[in-house]
């Protein structure tokens, strides 16, 4: 990185009032959502400086999700690979993924703002499970938008948040995946903002969801990096997260970013291959545009019209990527690679295997980044991969891949 673009995240003040990331970000929404956002980011910076907010957030942080999760040091992994590899087990919160911190967070703020409804989107169903699981226990409605294809894909998580008193609402238009989902979800809040509250599960979305979400998961990080100074008494030589929206990457990457001897790596869902165009790569394959409300890096055809995604895992399989995401890119503080799927596949046996840790296919990803470039890094470096979440929801997918039937 240039020294230029040091000192453009020393001191780190993104996103601006306006809710820019250099050029990405903002709103991009139809005027009658604009009030409604104005109301949500009023409320969020009237509960980042309330003392009762915080501690509440932390009470529920602490006994009913699980937190601190373990950093935890993988010695056959390690061993394998000639590095310290530690795993932020985020797979042992409450739900099973990073995504319950987000919607503690702001299921929290919808009580506070006196919402009856909450509604979300969801693609492997983690945040549809994590907003559901946070309904019930505050005895909200809910209804999860999710793809016919994610519904067939990840029917465990379906049943769960149904269980959990969710309505289930498919979605066929498009690809009947995510960014389909996150269509509909938005039209439903158009129709309903007196009563509902939209519950976004990435950094994504018009502001200010990029900046509260990105808030609410940087917990992941901030944990890590006392976690790993008190086991190896200095920080990481790299960290790792998989990267769809983004939300896992960020919640890791945000408390490292000024820490310049770190270096940052977020993997992308490389489906087929890049050259194959059956991907998720917004950055590896993508270019700047505008979908969901922001600027971002976007999958899109010359005319700038969404093309289709592919990866073997629904948690990644989005057209796009958050806008601090982007700029971080641009900046130059953030490297993205991306992995096929057979790469992600061969990341997740490995886990299972040398640690018995069986990991989300998302996770998988930046493991697979790991098996394949092990040797490529710098030599007994200190790594920490950040394990968004566990892979009990991906066992029909993973069975399919390796031929078994269940």
């Amino acid at each position: 990185m240039k020294k230029s673009q040091h000192r453009s995240l020393s001191p780190y003040r993104f996103p601006d009032k306006k809710g820019h990331f250099g050029e990405f970000g903002g709103r991009y929404v139809a005027e009658t959502l604009m009030p409604a956002l104005k109301e949500l980011e009023a409320a969020y910076q009237k509960i980042k400086g309330d003392a009762s907010f915080r501690k509440e957030f932390q009470s529920y942080a602490a006994d009913y999700v699980g937190r601190p999760t373990p950093l935890y040091f993988a010695s056959r992994l390690s061993e394998a690979t000639g590095h310290r590899v530690y795993l932020k087990r985020e797979d042992l919160c409450h739900t099973g993924a990073h995504k319950v911190n987000n919607t503690l967070g702001q299921i929290l703020m919808a009580l506070r703002m006196k919402k009856k409804r909450v509604i979300a989107e969801t693609g492997a169903g983690q945040h549809g499970v994590a907003t559901a699981t946070m309904c019930a226990r505050f005895g909200l409605e809910c209804e999860v938008f999710m793809g016919d294809e994610d519904i067939r894909r990840q029917s465990l998580n379906v049943f769960r948040m149904k269980l959990l008193g969710a309505k289930v609402t498919g979605v066929s238009s498009g690809s009947a995946t995510l960014k389909d989902a996150m269509n509909e979800a938005l039209r439903d809040w158009i129709t309903r903002v007196q009563d509902t509250y939209y519950c976004i599960g990435t950094v994504a979305g018009p502001h200010p969801y990029p900046l509260m979400v990105r808030d609410f998961q940087s917990v992941i990080g901030k944990e890590a990096r006392k976690q790993v100074q008190k086991q190896t008494g200095r920080l990481p030589d790299y960290l790792m997260a998989c990267v769809g929206g983004g939300s896992n990457a960020l919640g890791l990457f945000f408390p490292f970013l000024q820490d310049k001897r770190v270096k940052i790596i977020g993997v992308e869902a490389g489906g087929d291959g890049l050259s194959s165009g059956r991907h998720a790569a917004a950055i590896g394959g993508g270019k700047p545009g505008v979908l969901h409300g922001q600027k971002s890096y976007l999958l899109q055809d010359p005319d700038g019209q969404i093309i289709p995604t592919h990866s073997i895992s629904a948690g990644l399989d989005y057209p796009g990527v958050g806008p601090e995401l982007s700029f971080l890119h641009q900046a130059g503080r953030i490297d993205f690679v991306s992995v096929t799927d057979k790469e992600a596949m061969a990341g997740f046996d490995w886990l299972t295997r040398l640690e018995g840790i069986i990991p989300a296919l998302e996770s998988a990803h930046a493991l697979g980044f790991l098996k394949k470039s092990a040797k490529k890094l710098k030599k007994n470096s200190i790594i920490v991969i950040n394990l968004s979440g566990r892979g009990d929801k991906d066992m029909g997918t993973v069975a399919d891949y390796h031929g078994v039937s269940l």
